[in-house]
C-alpha cells in the first residue's frame, strides 16, 4: 500500500507561508505609514520594524533595503490599463477606443482617493528625495508606463476610425492626455483637501475629450 501523505507537514507548510506573507503585508504597512510621516531619507529599517512590531532582521528577511521596500509599496497602488479597462462595466462599453481611455482615466483618478493610494503616491511626489538607489522620478515614470503605451495603442486605433479632431495625431493626443493628469495629479497632491479629485477630475477629462474628439 501507498504511504498515506503527510497531512501535518502540508498545513506546517501552509501555515508557515500564510505568516510569512502575513509579515510580509506587516512590513509593507510600517513602511507606508513611516515613510509618509517622515519621508523616505529620514525613516530606517530599524523604526519600521518596531512599528511592524518585528526585528530589524525580519525586515532583511523580506527587503533589500528601503528602495526595495518602496518598490513593494509601488507594486500595491500599480493600477495597469488593461486590468481597469476590465472593470468598466459592461453597460457602458461602447466600441470607441476614445471612449475606453475615457473610462479607464475616470477610474483611476477615482482611485487615487482611496487612503492607500493617496499615501503612497504622496510618498513618491512629495516625502522620497533622489538618494543612494532610490529615484522617485523613474518610480513614477515607472507606474505609468504601461498606461502610456496602452493608451497609445488606442490613440492610433481612434486616429484610424477618425474620432480625433483635424490636425490631431495619435503621438500628441498621447502627450497631451499624459501631462494633464500628471498636472492634474500633482495640483492635488499639493492640498488633498482643496478639491475632490474624483469630482474635479472626472470633469476635466470629460471636458478634455470633448475637445479633441472629431466632429
Amino acid at each position: 500500500m501507498g504511504r498515506a501523505p503527510d497531512r501535518g507537514g502540508l498545513n506546517v507548510a501552509r501555515r508557515t507561508r500564510a505568516e510569512a506573507e502575513a509579515t510580509h503585508e506587516a512590513l509593507l504597512d510600517a513602511a507606508e505609514a513611516v515613510f509618509f510621516e517622515k519621508g523616505v531619507a529620514r525613516a530606517s529599517l530599524q523604526e519600521i520594524a518596531e512599528r511592524a512590531g518585528l526585528s530589524r532582521g525580519a525586515v532583511y528577511w523580506h527587503f533589500e533595503n528601503k528602495a526595495d521596500l518602496l518598490h513593494g509599496l509601488i507594486s500595491r497602488v500599480h493600477m495597469p490599463f488593461e486590468e481597469l479597462a476590465r472593470e468598466i462595466p459592461e453597460a457602458r462599453r461602447i466600441p470607441s477606443p476614445l471612449e475606453e481611455i475615457r473610462q479607464v482615466c475616470i477610474l483611476a483618478i477615482q482611485r487615487l482617493e482611496r487612503p492607500r493610494y493617496r499615501r503612497i503616491h504622496a510618498i513618491l511626489i512629495h516625502r522620497c528625495e533622489l538618494f543612494a538607489d532610490i529615484d522617485p522620478a523613474a518610480m513614477l515614470r515607472e507606474l505609468g508606463q504601461e498606461a502610456a503605451e496602452a493608451m497609445l495603442l488606442r490613440f492610433q486605433a481612434a486616429e484610424r476610425a477618425g474620432e480625433l479632431r483635424t490636425g490631431l495625431d495619435a503621438d500628441t493626443a498621447n502627450w497631451l492626455l499624459l501631462v494633464t493628469l500628471r498636472g492634474l495629479v500633482h495640483t492635488w497632491h499639493l492640498d488633498p483637501d482643496a478639491f475632490s479629485i474624483a469630482e474635479q477630475g472626472t470633469r476635466l477629462i470629460d471636458r478634455w475629450f470633448e475637445l479633441i474628439r472629431a466632429g
